[in-house]
Order: structure tokens, then C-alpha cells, then sequence
């Protein structure tokens, strides 16, 4: 077998505001802060010689918004199914405040009131991961903290933490 294995590469969006208050942000699209702005650049391309067969982007605009700071903006095929998850009433909650009321309560255990089950996330990262799976070559996988650390247990993944290698 001399063929080799495609990497994944994921990356999490830069700051925005909840990121940086601990707010969980699941399907409320804010924009990145001025640090979550300056952080990705310069590109991985630039600084890394890094080419991808695809390059995949939540359509949120902190998502993005980072892909287009690491150079990869105008290859990137959008894909909804990278949307982070939906935490219903728990949007814009911090976790402390969560475990006040339900102090045994686990993020990917117990889902969330009103937002996506653990089934439900995990049905839609499958998709994202068949998919990944079907390209031949390296993949740039820009999305939310949440969404990713699914799909990084079912694909050979390398983080690339802050769009830096």
C-alpha cells in the first residue's frame, strides 16, 4: 500500500465576543472581535506552503471570516451541515450558570432544552465526515469548538490551533 492518507485539518474560528465571556454561541452568527480578526494572519499557505484538495466552512460569519484570513476564502465550499450546535436555550449561557441549575448536566451527554440532541449533532458531523472521507487529498475543516471535537474522533485529524501550524 503505498497510497497515502489524506490529513484533516481543523480550525476553530478566531475570538468573538461570547468566545471571549465563555458565552456558549451555537446558531447566532456574530463576527469575530479585533483579536479574533488580527490572530489567523498572515495565511497557513503563506507561512506553511499548505495546499488542500478542499477547504470546507461552517457559513457562519466567524467561521467564515477566519478561513478568509488564512487564505483560503475564495476555495472554500460552504457546507451547513458545519453550523455549531444548536444549544436552544442555552444560547448565549455560560456553563456555570447552567450547572446552578442543573449541576450534574454534560454538554455532550445531555444536549441542550430547546437544541440539538447528542444524536442529532452527531448524525450531522457524520455527514461532514463521509463526506471529508470521499476527497482525495488534505482538507481544511474551518468550524465552532463544539461541532469539531466530534468529527476529530472519526477522522485521522491534526488541530491546527488559531490557523497556525
Amino acid at each position: 500500500m503505498s497510497e497515502l492518507l489524506s490529513t484533516v485539518y481543523l480550525a476553530r474560528h478566531g475570538e468573538t465576543a461570547w468566545s471571549l465571556s465563555c458565552q456558549h454561541t451555537g446558531r447566532t452568527d456574530l463576527a469575530l472581535t479585533e483579536c479574533g480578526d488580527a490572530t489567523p494572519a498572515p495565511s497557513v499557505s503563506g507561512r506553511c506552503g499548505m495546499a488542500f484538495a478542499k477547504v470546507l466552512t461552517s457559513p457562519l460569519q466567524r467561521a467564515i471570516r477566519t478561513c478568509e484570513l488564512a487564505g483560503f476564502g475564495a476555495v472554500a465550499d460552504i457546507d451547513r451541515a458545519l453550523v455549531e450546535w444548536d444549544y436552544g436555550q442555552y444560547e448565549g449561557r455560560r456553563t456555570g450558570e447552567i450547572h446552578a441549575e442543573r449541576p450534574d448536566w454534560q454538554l455532550f451527554l445531555d444536549g441542550r432544552p430547546g437544541g440539538e440532541s447528542p444524536h442529532q449533532i452527531g448524525a450531522r458531523a457524520d455527514r461532514v465526515v463521509g463526506r471529508v472521507r470521499a476527497i482525495k487529498g488534505d482538507v481544511l475543516v474551518c468550524s465552532s469548538r463544539h461541532l469539531l471535537r466530534i468529527p476529530a474522533g472519526s477522522v485521522s485529524t491534526r488541530r491546527v490551533a488559531g490557523i497556525s501550524c
